[in-house]
């Protein structure tokens, strides 16, 4: 089974991106973030066409996620618990059934947090203490647990090109950095590093200063696996060449196969 993750970066102005990588990489599961647009507005008759189930959770304008599945959702549930006046659309899970069990999937596009003098970051930090309780709950169930989206957190100063520029940034500063190693506390596995230690893995170039060009990247798209999904890990990709698209999304797709058995 393959699961990806893709920050699309609005999904009506990458369509036809979105298109192409779905029938080069043909995932089963994809999570997309920062859909930017309604439910309603969502392109979903073209990736229907392509044999995906669909289901959203939008916002005008910003934020947003989205589920793309073969396989049929067994249930979805839109919103991350713990804090009833947060209208971000920024969670959204869905749960499928395998050979064996069920595989529980949550989509993530976490707060960015900058400037972080501001209330932004306070958010950011909060939002990943509510991701901390939903985690440490959905272990206890001891199945396949998939989280996967843009963090917007750089885990190491191996994760980034160039570690000093990005010490007071809210994504590399300390209190973000552990409260990313408490998830992995809990249990879960960092699917890319699981299976490689070499620095350079990067998902996300600005737009400015031709970061692209130079290779001045950041790892900020991720895969946490409980250890029941992560036991199942057989490969992990980077899918950078479509950041050399025309016109792309600042981030580029990860996936990873486990090896599961669909009903």
């Amino acid at each position: 089974m393959r699961i990806a993750t893709w920050n699309v970066n609005s999904v009506r102005q990458r369509i036809d991106h979105l298109l192409v990588w779905l029938k080069d990489c043909t995932p089963d599961i994809v999570c997309l973030q920062e859909i930017k647009c309604v439910d309603e507005a969502f392109p979903r008759l073209e990736i229907e066409a392509l044999g995906y189930n669909v289901v959203t959770h939008g916002q005008k304008t910003f934020n947003g996620v989205a589920l793309l599945s073969r396989l049929p959702f067994d249930e979805t549930k839109s919103g991350l618990a713990g804090d009833d006046e947060d209208a971000h659309a920024r969670f959204l899970e869905g749960v499928v059934t395998l050979k064996r069990g069920v595989l529980r999937i949550a989509c993530l596009y976490l707060p960015n947090g900058n400037p972080p003098e501001t209330e932004k970051y306070p958010y950011k930090l909060k939002w990943m203490s509510r991701l901390f309780e939903y985690s440490k709950q959905q272990l206890k169930a001891e199945g396949p647990l998939v989280l996967a989206g843009d963090f917007n957190v750089i885990p190491a100063a191996r994760d980034v090109h160039n570690p000093a520029a990005w010490v007071n940034d809210a994504l590399f500063r300390p209190a973000t950095r552990e409260s990313f190693q408490s998830l992995l506390g809990l249990g879960l596995t960092d699917a890319l590093r699981a299976v490689t230690d070499a620095p350079g893995q990067y998902t996300f170039w600005d737009y400015q200063a031709g970061a692209w060009q130079k290779n001045h990247g950041l790892r900020i798209d991720h895969l946490l696996l409980s250890p029941q999904a992560g036991d199942r890990l057989v490969r992990v990709g980077i899918d950078s060449y479509v950041r050399a698209w025309e016109k792309p999304s600042d981030h580029v797709p990860v996936w990873i196969d486990l090896d599961l058995e669909t009903a």
